[in-house]
Parts: C-alpha cells; sequence; structure tokens
C-alpha cells in the first residue's frame, strides 16, 4: 500500500509538474511573452484590443497578413486581382487546411464576413469593413446576408465588392475582422467554437489553455502551410498590467518579451539589460474623449477649455520621455498620403494665455465659484496611463479653483467597456490604426462608427467629407478632403489628442526575426531562438 501511494503521488507530481507552465525565459522552443493585459475575447469577430491582436493574428490568418515588418504580404490568398474601376477584387486562395485537416475555402471567408455583419454577432468593430458593399445595410438588417459584396466563385476563388474604390484594401484584410471561420465547427458549436476543447485554426498556432487573469497557452499547428519555418512550439502569453513588474520578470529571466516599457526606465534598461530595449515610431495616438451624450460635455466650449489647457509638451518630455511627440491632430505625422490639417489657432500659444482662454470659455458655458466644474477622469490602470493622471488634475485645476477633478483609475478592458456604453465623464484612450491610412483614424468620429464612437460625436459636414473622400480616387484631392474633416474635428473637439505613441518593447537579445516597425506587429512566426 505505501509503495502503491508513493506511485500515486509521484504520477500526481508529474502530472502537476506537466500542467505549470515554464518560469524560465531563453528555452530553445518555448517563447514567455508579456501582453500587458487580459484578453477579453480570441474571438476575431469580437475582438478590439491590441493584447487581443497579438495572440489572435498567431492563431488566424487573413486573406492577406503581415510580413516581419507588417507590411502586406500574401495570406490565404496567394494573389490577387482588380477591376479597373477599382471596385471588384478577385483573391486566388493557396491550398491550406485548418488546425483539424478540414480545407481552408473561399466560403470560410464568406461565413466570417456574414457573421461579422450580424447585428446578433456583437462586434463592436463590424463598422470597419463597412466598405464593403452592402455592409452597412446587412448589419442595420435592411438586406439580407446574401446582399453582402462578397462570394465564394468556387472553393478557391472569392470575390469582394466595394462601394467606393478603397487602394488600401490588402491593408484592411490583415485585420483580425477580416479572418475567415471554420464553417464545420461554428455550425456545430456556435460561440464556443473558440474554446480550446473546440477551437480549429487556420494560422501558426492552436490555443490549448487560458487561465484567465493567469496565463494564455498556445501551441505549433503542425498543418499550418508554413509549419515548417515555425520555430517556437509553444508560447506563453501572460497578462502584465504593470510595466515594472513585467520588467523584473524580464530581468529575471521570466519573459523574454514584453510588449510595454515604462519610458522613465528607459536609460536605466539601456545600462543594465543592453540590447533589450526596442523603441520605434508608432501609428497611434493617446488621446481623451469627452462623452458628448452627457452635460456638460455636449458643449464644445468646455471641451475646447480642456483640451487647450493640458500641456502636452510637459507630458511628452517630463512625464513619458521615451520619444513620444506632444499631439494636436489626432492623426499622426507618419500617415501615408496626408498633408495634415491646419493647425489648432490655439496650439503655439504658451500656457498661461491658453489657461485664460480656457478660463474664458468656461465662464461662457456658465461655470464660476457659484456653478464649479466637477467631472471624473477615467484612465486605463495599464503602462504610463496612471502617471498621466495627475497631470491632466493639475492641468485643469490651474484653469480655475472652482474646476474640480476626480481621477479614477480602471482595468483595462472594463474602462473600454465604460467608454462605449457611455458611462464615463472624460477618458483617456489609445488608438493604433488598422491600416496606414488617415481614415481609419477619422472614422473614430463618424456618426456611423457606433461602439467605436466613443464620444458619440456627430456631424454631418464631417461624415459628408469622410464619404466623399471614400469616392476620390486621386490620393492628394482625398488627404485634402480628409484634413478638411478633421479640421472640423478640430474645433468640435469630441477628443483631445496628447501625444503621438512610440512603441516599446522589451525583447531578449537572443531572439532573432524581431523587426522594429510602425504598426508594433510582430507575428510569432518569424521569431527563432539564436
Amino acid at each position: 500500500m505505501r509503495a502503491l501511494n508513493l506511485f500515486v503521488a509521484a504520477m500526481c507530481a508529474c502530472a502537476l509538474a506537466a500542467c505549470q507552465p515554464p518560469t524560465k525565459a531563453g528555452m530553445k522552443e518555448v517563447l514567455l511573452v508579456g501582453n500587458s493585459a487580459e484578453p477579453l475575447t480570441l474571438d476575431p469577430h469580437k475582438a478590439s484590443g491590441t493584447w487581443e491582436n497579438h495572440i489572435i493574428g498567431d492563431m488566424f490568418m487573413g486573406l492577406t497578413t503581415e510580413s516581419p515588418a507588417a507590411e502586406v504580404a500574401p495570406g490565404m490568398a496567394t494573389s490577387w486581382t482588380t477591376s479597373a474601376d477599382g471596385l471588384v477584387w478577385t483573391f486566388h486562395l493557396r491550398d491550406a487546411v485548418w488546425s483539424d485537416g478540414a480545407p481552408v475555402t473561399a466560403d470560410d471567408f464568406v461565413a466570417g464576413f456574414r457573421r461579422l455583419l450580424n447585428p446578433e454577432t456583437l462586434s463592436e468593430y463590424a463598422s470597419i469593413q463597412f466598405g464593403m458593399k452592402n455592409a452597412e445595410a446587412v448589419y442595420e438588417k435592411r438586406l439580407p446576408p446574401e446582399a453582402l459584396g462578397i462570394r465564394a466563385i468556387d472553393p478557391k476563388t472569392l470575390e469582394i465588392i466595394l462601394e467606393n474604390p478603397a487602394p488600401y484594401l490588402p491593408q484592411l484584410l490583415k485585420h483580425y475582422t477580416a479572418f475567415p471561420i471554420p464553417r464545420h465547427v461554428v455550425e456545430k458549436v456556435g460561440s464556443n467554437w473558440i474554446k480550446p476543447k473546440n477551437i480549429v485554426v487556420n494560422g501558426a498556432y492552436k490555443l490549448v489553455r487560458w487561465r484567465t487573469n493567469d496565463l494564455i497557452e498556445v501551441e505549433k499547428n503542425e498543418r499550418f502551410w508554413d509549419a515548417t519555418n515555425v520555430c517556437f512550439k509553444r508560447i506563453f502569453y501572460y497578462p502584465t498590467n504593470d510595466s515594472l513588474a513585467a520588467e523584473r520578470r524580464v530581468r529575471a529571466g521570466q519573459l523574454d518579451v514584453n510588449t510595454d516599457i515604462d519610458g522613465t526606465r528607459l536609460k536605466f534598461l539601456e545600462r543594465n539589460l543592453p540590447g533589450y530595449s526596442r523603441v520605434a515610431d508608432f501609428m497611434g495616438t493617446v488621446f481623451l474623449t469627452f462623452n458628448n451624450r452627457e452635460k456638460p460635455f455636449d458643449d464644445a466650449r468646455v471641451r475646447r477649455a480642456l483640451s487647450m489647457a493640458i500641456n502636452r509638451d510637459f507630458i511628452a518630455d517630463e512625464i513619458l520621455r521615451a520619444g513620444q511627440r506632444p499631439a494636436y491632430s489626432l492623426i499622426p505625422p507618419s500617415v501615408a498620403n496626408y498633408p495634415g490639417s491646419a493647425p489648432l489657432d490655439w496650439a503655439r500659444d504658451e500656457m498661461p494665455k491658453r489657461r485664460a482662454e480656457a478660463r474664458a470659455l468656461l465662464e461662457a458655458a456658465g461655470f464660476g465659484p457659484d456653478n464649479p466644474l466637477v467631472f471624473t477622469y477615467s484612465h486605463r490602470n495599464t503602462g504610463d496611463n496612471p502617471r498621466i493622471a495627475p497631470v491632466l488634475q493639475k492641468n485643469w485645476s490651474d484653469i480655475a479653483p472652482w474646476v474640480r477633478v476626480q481621477i479614477q483609475g480602471v482595468e483595462t478592458q472594463i474602462h473600454y467597456s465604460n467608454l462605449r456604453t457611455g458611462d464615463y465623464d472624460v477618458g483617456d484612450g489609445g488608438w493604433i490604426a488598422d491600416f496606414n491610412d488617415a481614415r481609419n483614424f477619422l472614422f473614430l468620429m463618424e456618426t456611423k462608427s457606433r461602439d467605436q464612437n466613443y464620444s458619440k460625436y456627430s456631424n454631418a459636414d464631417f461624415d459628408q467629407l469622410l464619404a466623399a473622400s471614400d469616392k476620390e480616387r486621386d490620393l492628394i484631392k482625398r488627404g485634402k478632403m480628409l484634413a478638411a474633416a478633421e479640421q472640423l474635428t478640430g474645433r468640435d473637439q469630441p477628443m483631445a489628442p496628447v501625444v503621438y505613441y512610440v512603441n516599446k518593447n522589451l525583447v531578449r537579445p537572443d531572439i532573432k526575426g524581431w523587426v522594429d516597425n510602425i504598426e508594433d506587429i510582430h507575428r510569432a512566426r518569424y521569431l527563432c531562438r539564436k
């Protein structure tokens, strides 16, 4: 009996050990990734965060995909052609299979887009694909799903029809909303298809385990079409809300990669972890959004006053200190084919003058000693955001003693949920472009963007300019239209840009294949250990 007990104990210990993730970075075939936040979902049609994209993009692949430098590369489609008017695109699919061996077909893409644009899917990102013919009408149930501008010509040929020419379509099709779904699984188990016991993928990695707020484990998909060139057999993603704690784990050899760095620590890291810090320009902006649905933020004077009182230079140079630049426009200067909008009339003024003008605006809106402006500023409890919050609080209280601001830190997923539902006064946010085009930034303030339009800003002139730009094929004329649209939002300030992002990662020097890029996308299938 004692021998049996010892045997059982040994077996239990082995089983327990097998369930534990590795704790040592640098293992040849295992990659340990600190991933900034806990995903709310890994369903490509329901996700909305970059931290979710890091994982989803390792498991699935669209018609196009990213190169190591995040440029457009053939994905499930090996080639494509476009009609003379730019409206009809024909994609030719490669021979590929799902992880259960079933072929990936054009019908899987048709099913994916129909699911995305079914309002019952509750995809907050569906509107990004409204450029497809009849997409908005299908989403609003004014037309049946079959009216959507997509069809399978045969199992290996897919046709997409657009409402307007979109030369950036190959970039947009890299996005996770454009990923296919395994029809044969989704039709059988419904929304449970994404669970580890059911999931079928067409990308390099398959979900094995998800322990909420602890880890997500994926393993190499041996049936992936390019599996012979995939080095890591297993990846563990850890939610690392605290960038300092994640840095300590990297220094202790418990993480190979962390997807954020506290900017104030860069010089320290360069001295103590030489070769680990990776900092590059980024196609993204940190912004504040005002709840236009509620008083007093339905008044543009209040929004402008709070925006002009922000000391962006101080935040960029003294708080963040990692190369970020002050932002007076939502669209970063690196965006392609965009001339930039005219600068705000107050952007070059010194802070004392801006504070005085802000005070005058608030007084004109009815605020003062007898009617103080009191509101809550909500921010994400991750990265640099908690350090920016007290600076904003001070900037606003400097306008007048009767401006009173309470700070509230919130978990990232809950914070964005609050923004979508309007449960906030003023909130921070960050936007990382889905494709290199100014339209993808301005879409955040378009009336029809729904959940992604956190402020619920609605301006008919702005919407008309965006609609007209969609029909313009001359890139110079189109850029001027988009700049005019942004100029309107500069006047109304539904959102207040704060700084332009840089992407900051800690990466072990023995990881090869990591290429710094403005999209900060680094698919694990390109990474290896030296």
